[in-house]
């Protein structure tokens, strides 16, 4: 026998004698027998210098080949102990959350000990894609609580993402939505089959150590068991956990409040307090006026409240109240609460307008599919009216603009407008408002209007943002292809949270300036207008804020108009005060027509907020 085929029985034998982990033996007499093999060569054997040689790549290769099985087994651990301890939300993302012992884990792996081959590979699989799915969905609610402060709703929301993708093609171009909706893909795709082979490759490693995993799982049980007694804590978060069972639970409960919910609105959505009053009975006090809703895209109580926005937006406003008052204006102002934050404006404007509290995609639906009459279709039912609306960021078929009771919809398309996309925004406010005057308010000979119309600026990323220019040269919307240049870069804000706080006010500044000097411009004697914000802006500007209050305002030459409301409370000027009446805003509805109806005055309560 060759020195190099005893050398290679050697090694043979060294890796026979592994234990249940792999780790290779060297036995005594192995050795010896090297030795003696070494000390009389046979003839035509390798020579003694190669010898070491060629055994220390193998041994090489053994040790790198247990280096890569231990390391990918410590890997497969740190994956499924992320799935499980991971939180949904991103200021709870912290190193504390997970130094945490989760029930789940233990209870699993206690499951897979005591079950027999096929049913355990099963459940090992089946448990590897419910924790890719488990972090899959973690992941979508910390996307949901940054900007809608609430998590991810598995029955309702599926239709946000589709208005995710076309908020990230319009805010950062088709490159820009092709690459985010391929990296959701494959991030989903991999976390599913990496789960899955890591919880296989932590079964079996259970398996091959039956005796040590048993002990240890009994050992974190009775560790979990015992810190959930003694209420243990690392800096105020509790060492034992089962945050994934009450993550899932609190999930159930959901889809079973949503079903429930259905039939919650219908009951609510039968009862309208104005469904049998004539036509010639309706908003008798605003007859021969043009009444206005506008709706300022994200304008938020934290515009007015906040240290950092009140100043500049609190001198906008004062401004604007010194120089209407000045045309002949005066102005009321308190608080609305809205079903939404963050985003969802259709939910919030679809509440001001129907007088019910929609706060999800299943009441919109239900709502705009039903024959509930809005406070536009109101206008629309007297016959006195031509209602139209002012819809920029509407880009595709609206079929729901029938259900609001308007005669015609004028979207991002009809505006007459050639300029260039600011983000997601197609069309700046104060081209918005010139565009309403040019098309409805300045025709001559025309009847009265009742006019819905979003601006559209201040929404979300507010980069870049247009700026006042000379209304007489507006044109056709060309001119803002320069000033588009001059704005910032909606890639470089977001990087900092500050950056984004700044352009979100800037953004709302604008709003505002384009529509008080649309009213000063080319409001009159029978003007009426009330504007409000949607819903609040994202966390990032709320600074984690959950409040949903926003401003609303009403304005008017004629005094008879504001005379009909004053026993609302509101504030004088364009700013509310900090204790101005809060609504919720589903209230508004109501007590605007029973204000203006034949006997004036308003409800002794405000509606409820479902």
């Amino acid at each position: 026998m060759s020195l190099f085929t005893r050398s290679r029985q050697s090694s043979d034998t060294t890796g026979g004698g592994a234990d249940e982990d792999g780790a290779a033996s060297a036995p005594a007499d192995t050795a010896g027998a090297s030795a003696a093999s070494a000390a009389s060569p046979s003839p035509g054997a390798t020579p003694a210098a190669a010898r070491p040689g060629r055994f220390g790549r193998r041994l090489r290769r053994l040790r790198a080949a247990r280096g890569v099985t231990v390391g990918t087994t410590v890997l497969a651990g740190a994956l499924v102990l992320f799935a499980l301890l991971v939180p949904n939300r991103v200021e709870r993302l912290t190193f504390d959350a997970f130094l945490r012992l989760p029930a789940e884990g233990i209870l699993l792996a206690a499951l897979l000990l005591a079950l027999p081959g096929r049913p355990r590979r099963i459940t090992a699989v089946v448990s590897g894609v419910l924790l890719g799915l488990l972090t899959v969905l973690k992941l979508v609610d910390m996307g949901f609580y940054q900007v809608l402060a609430r998590p991810f709703d598995l029955v309702l929301d599926w239709i946000l993402l589709d208005d995710a993708a076309d908020f990230v093609r319009e805010s950062f171009g088709r490159g820009g939505q092709v690459l985010a909706v391929a990296g959701v893909i494959v991030l989903f795709v991999s976390l599913l089959v990496l789960m899955t082979l890591a919880t296989v490759r932590l079964t079996d490693l259970m398996v091959r150590h039956r005796p040590v995993a048993a002990r240890t799982t009994l050992v974190l049980g009775v560790a979990w068991i015992t810190c959930v007694t003694l209420g243990v804590r690392i800096t105020g978060v509790p060492v034992a956990t089962k945050g994934t069972a009450e993550m899932l639970g609190n999930r159930v409960e959901q889809v079973r409040a949503g079903l429930r919910d259905a039939r919650v609105f219908e009951e609510q959505a039968a009862v309208d307090a104005f469904a049998g009053t004539p036509p010639d009975r309706l908003l008798t006090g605003l007859r021969g006026k043009d009444v206005l809703f506008t709706f300022i895209e994200s304008y938020g109580r934290v515009a007015i409240d906040d240290p950092a926005m009140a100043g500049p937006v609190g001198a906008v406003l004062a401004e604007g109240t010194g120089r209407l008052e000045s045309a002949g204006f005066s102005s009321r102002s308190g608080w609305l609460t809205s079903p939404v934050t963050g985003a969802g404006s259709w939910l919030a404007h679809s509440t001001f307008l129907s007088g019910l509290w929609i706060k999800n995609q299943q009441r919109y639906r239900s709502l705009t599919t039903s024959d509930r009459m809005t406070l536009t279709g109101y206008f629309r039912k007297t016959g006195d009216w031509r209602t139209v609306g002012i819809v920029p960021g509407v880009r595709r078929a609206w079929p729901e603009g029938e259900f609001f009771g308007l005669d015609h919809i004028y979207d991002s398309e009809r505006l007459g407008y050639h300029g260039p996309y600011f983000s997601w925004t197609p069309v700046p406010d104060q081209f918005s408002l010139e565009a309403f005057e040019r098309l409805e308010h300045g025709r001559k000979d025309r009847r009265p209007i009742m006019a819905e119309i979003i601006l559209a600026s201040s929404h979300n990323p507010w980069s870049p943002i247009a700026r006042m220019i000379d209304w007489d040269d507006l044109g056709d919307g060309s001119v803002f292809h320069e000033i588009k240049k001059e704005g910032t870069d909606p890639k470089e804000v977001w990087k900092d949270p500050e950056k984004v706080r700044t352009e979100y006010r800037r953004a709302i500044e604008y709003s505002l300036r384009s529509l008080i000097e649309w009213v000063e411009r080319y409001g009159d004697e029978d003007t009426v207008l009330v504007f409000l914000g949607d819903h609040q802006p994202v966390p990032t500007v709320t600074a984690g804020s959950t409040g949903k209050d926003v401003p609303v305002t009403i304005v008017a030459r004629d005094e008879k108009v504001l005379d009909r409301v004053e026993g609302w409370g509101w504030t004088d000027g364009l700013k509310p005060a900090p204790d101005a009446p809060r609504w919720g805003m589903d209230a508004f509805r109501d007590r605007f027509m029973t204000a203006f109806g034949p006997r004036g005055g308003t409800p002794g309560t405000s509606a409820g907020t479902g």
